[in-house]
């Protein structure tokens, strides 16, 4: 999972951000948590920064949290925790509804259809073929792998499954741990990466806010129970995306000549994913949407991720200065390949 951002500003400033307030409220205490209700988010920026620093409270590494962890479930955190994503939910859904998706009825289908939409991003096909060694570096550093954090993830998704989608996610997780190899575990196959490329860390206020929503995506999946169905159509989606993506990376790395410890990472996620994509499709997304709300949510958890990453991607291009070529156009949702049977996503929402 990422690192948890120092702290930006001074809280005691009228003008302070929310995230440094509560950056500064968590290293105080109980008293000065309970005045954070007087604090409001400046601009979205500084609502999803603040909302991934609470997010950092459940995920992150506590050696990285130096205590704060302690106001994890404090009634004014969990409180802006619910504010700043009912926020967050509203703008992925009204993201969503603007892509007026047409996919197969069949939610297995429907996620495929979704993964199949710009199977190789012109970010992808850049690194691949026109990237120097200095981009490179500066677009896997902001991209952070292809699945970043993927293995508590996964952890934290099969809580509650049984039977056969459990077994997949096991087997899942097993490979993320290099099937018992301490050096193939795939966290420690990005340090290598990392130390390799000296890939630079990306404070949060560097980022772009694309690249923001989309680690907002992931951390708010995994720390609401009542979104595990969203969360198992994202994760699925991540999985079959990841190996064509992979071998792009790949093959920009050889064409620049550099050393196979920078490689390992993405070769073993192109060769591993496709196989995981698969895995998920049949034994996790297949046998659970004999519930069709289950379906219908697993599905729209898949579309929320595609769009904030095919935003996320654009802004990384758009960061590194590369031109989008001349009769292009950012692809939509309604461009998706779909069977004679198609359903919209504009079904009753579901209640947060």
């Amino acid at each position: 999972m990422p690192r948890p951002d120092p702290d930006l500003g001074d809280a005691r400033h009228p003008d302070a951000t929310l995230d440094a307030c509560l950056a500064s409220a968590l290293r105080q205490g109980d008293a000065a948590l309970a005045r954070l209700h007087h604090c409001r988010p400046r601009n979205e920026g500084d609502a999803v920064r603040t909302l991934l620093r609470i997010h950092d409270l459940h995920l992150v590494g506590t050696d990285q949290l130096r205590g704060v962890e302690r106001w994890q479930h404090h009634p004014a955190v969990a409180a802006l925790k619910w504010e700043l994503e009912q926020r967050f939910i509203a703008r992925l859904d009204a993201s969503d509804a603007a892509q007026e998706w047409q996919l197969p009825v069949d939610p297995v289908a429907a996620i495929r259809s979704i993964a199949a939409l710009d199977r190789i991003p012109r970010a992808y096909s850049w690194v691949a073929r026109h990237a120097t060694v200095e981009g490179l570096v500066r677009f896997l550093a902001l991209e952070g792998g292809p699945d970043g954090g993927f293995d508590d993830l996964v952890a934290i998704c099969q809580v509650g499954l049984r039977g056969g989608p459990k077994l997949a996610l096991a087997r899942n997780y097993w490979d993320e741990m290099g099937r018992g190899d301490p050096s193939g575990v795939h966290s420690t196959l990005h340090d290598a990466l990392v130390a390799s490329l000296e890939l630079p860390t990306i404070p949060r206020h560097s980022q772009p806010a694309a690249a923001l929503d989309r680690a907002a995506l992931g951390s708010l999946l995994a720390t609401n129970r009542w979104l595990q169905p969203e969360m198992l159509g994202a994760l699925g989606l991540i999985e079959l995306q990841a190996g064509p993506r992979s071998r792009q990376v790949v093959a920009g790395m050889e064409r620049l000549g550099l050393p196979v410890e920078a490689r390992t990472f993405y070769e073993e996620h192109a060769t591993a994913d496709p196989r995981h994509g698969k895995d998920w499709l049949d034994h996790v997304t297949a046998p659970l949407s004999s519930d069709p709300e289950m379906g219908r949510r697993m599905v729209r958890g898949a579309r929320w991720r595609w769009t904030l990453n095919a935003r996320f991607l654009e802004a990384a291009m758009e960061q590194l200065g590369v031109d989008r070529p001349a009769g292009d156009r950012v692809r939509t949702g309604s461009t998706v390949p779909a069977s004679s049977a198609v359903v919209r996503p504009d079904a009753p929402p579901v209640a947060a």
